[in-house]
């Protein structure tokens, strides 16, 4: 899961700020950015949480710049 790597220091978060953060063993995380792992869905809620970002754009099936577009097109007025 490259986008979890990504993410994760794009916020100046540790393995470990984001293990306490989620409640995902930081070996797992680990593991999820060595790509030697697959999240469950529960894990992924559990870790899109933590980063403030939607599941699509942690497993890469939309950018952050698309996301930010979208909740701009979603704002109220």
């Amino acid at each position: 899961m490259q986008n979890l790597n990504y993410l994760r220091t794009k916020q100046k978060l540790s393995q470990a700020e984001l293990s306490r953060r989620s409640s995902v063993s930081q070996t797992y995380i680990s593991e999820l950015e060595a790509n030697k792992k697959q999240p469950t869905y529960p894990i992924l809620k559990k870790l899109a949480a933590a980063l403030d970002v939607s599941i699509a754009e942690l497993i890469g099936e939309q950018s952050p710049k698309q996301r930010e577009e979208d909740d701009v097109q979603t704002t109220p007025q």
